[in-house]
């Protein structure tokens, strides 16, 4: 049987995504966020949202915004995943962190979020990472809770009316802020 460990195979490579990445970024955050294509993975919001989870313009402004960084993994020249990484004071924020659902259990998203840790210690010198997750995303959250961070019990409400997050399918949908201390 294959497994998504065996097709993690080869060398990853970590570099900041340049505006030319956008093309192959926007359907690799598409099919990791929303649709069938994220059901191949072990974490999907297409159950709590459809629509679009980012386009080219979100895209890229993550890519050009002063303070923002958009990492880019790759596997033997593959693109296989993404995160967000923006300066906020002491802080970092974590976000639109996307793996190819085929490779997800795989423990590629353990060595990406590892990495990202470093290099916003080594860029900012920041003592924590924050992230916001869709609060009944249990799941996802224990995952981020095993990597050392904690819920906050901090929401923010989820922008309903705005279809550039989505369409939203419950009318309970919020973002809760979950923190890790940095050593």
């Amino acid at each position: 049987m294959d497994t998504a460990a065996d097709r993690l195979t080869g060398t990853l490579n970590y570099r900041e995504a340049v505006l030319d990445d956008v093309p192959a970024l926007v359907p690799l955050v598409e099919s990791a966020y929303r649709g069938d294509a994220s059901r191949a993975g072990w974490t999907t919001e297409a159950d709590l949202l459809q629509g679009q989870r980012t386009d080219p313009q979100g895209v890229a402004d993550v890519i050009t915004t002063p303070g923002s960084r958009l990492l880019v993994v790759e596997q033997d020249g593959a693109l296989v995943a993404c995160c967000q990484l923006e300066h906020r004071g002491e802080a970092a924020y974590f976000g639109m962190f996307a793996v190819r659902p085929e490779l997800q259990g795989a423990g590629l998203g353990r060595r990406i979020i590892a990495e990202a840790e470093r290099r916003v210690r080594e860029l900012w010198d920041v003592r924590e990472m924050h992230m916001t997750v869709i609060s009944v995303r249990e799941e996802l959250i224990a995952w981020y809770e095993r990597r050392g961070y904690r819920r906050t019990g901090r929401m923010t409400p989820f922008p309903y009316g705005d279809e550039r997050f989505g369409l939203p399918q419950r009318d309970d949908l919020q973002f809760e802020l979950l923190v890790k201390p940095l050593g």
